[in-house]
C-alpha cells in the first residue's frame, strides 16, 4: 500500500518538472530560439491561433529568427501581435517574411533574468516539496485509520524525501544549464 501511495506523486513531480522545463524555455537568452514567438496568438481570419500554426519559425542565424507565413496577407496580423506581445524584440516586415533580430544581452540584463530563472526554479520546488506534503498527509491519515504501522510511515517519510531531493536535484540542473546559457557572452 505505501508503495502505491508513493507511486502516485512522481506523475506529479514530473509536470512540474516539464511545467518548469517550458517555463524556462521562454527566456531569452540572447540567442535566437523559435520558443520565444512560436505561442504568441495572432488574430488569424477572426479568431487566435498560435504563431506556429500560421507560419515556419526559422533561425538562420544566432541572432535572427525569421517569420515566413503560409498566407502573405498575415504579415500585418503577425507583426502587431508580435509588437503586442512584449517580448522586446522588433519585427522588421519586408512584404515577404518577417525578421527579428535578437540583440545581445547587457550584464545587467543577464543578472536579471537568472534572478527570474532562480524564481522559477524556486517556484518548482515548492510544486514538488506541495505534492510531498500531500502525500505524507494521506500516509499520517492511513497510519491513524490503522492500515500502515509506524515503521512504514517512517519509511515512507524517507523515500518521500529520496524523491524530492531526486527532482530538486533535476530542477537545479536544469537552472544552471539554462544560466550558463544566458551568461554565455
Amino acid at each position: 500500500m505505501l508503495n502505491k501511495i508513493i507511486n502516485r506523486i512522481q506523475p506529479k513531480m514530473n509536470a512540474s518538472i516539464e511545467r518548469f522545463k517550458e517555463e524556462i524555455s521562454k527566456i531569452r537568452t540572447g540567442r535566437a530560439n523559435p520558443l520565444l514567438v512560436e505561442n504568441i496568438m495572432v488574430d488569424y481570419f477572426g479568431s487566435k491561433a498560435p504563431l506556429k500554426q500560421i507560419a515556419s519559425i526559422s533561425v538562420p542565424e544566432p541572432r535572427l529568427i525569421v517569420i515566413s507565413p503560409w498566407n502573405k496577407d498575415n504579415l500585418v496580423d503577425i507583426e502587431k501581435a508580435i509588437n503586442d506581445s512584449k517580448i522586446g524584440l522588433n519585427p522588421t516586415n519586408d512584404g515577404q517574411v518577417i525578421r527579428l533580430a535578437v540583440p545581445a544581452l547587457n550584464e545587467e540584463r543577464r543578472k536579471e533574468i537568472v534572478k527570474m530563472l532562480n524564481k522559477k526554479a524556486e517556484e518548482a520546488k515548492v510544486a514538488i516539496r506541495s505534492a510531498r506534503e500531500e502525500v505524507w498527509d494521506e500516509i499520517q491519515e492511513k497510519v491513524r485509520e490503522g492500515e500502515l504501522d509506524e515503521d512504514a510511515k517512517f519509511t515512507g517519510k524517507d523515500r518521500l524525501q529520496e524523491l524530492v531531493d531526486e527532482f530538486n536535484s533535476q530542477v537545479e540542473s536544469i537552472r544552471a544549464r539554462k544560466e550558463k546559457e544566458i551568461m554565455e557572452v
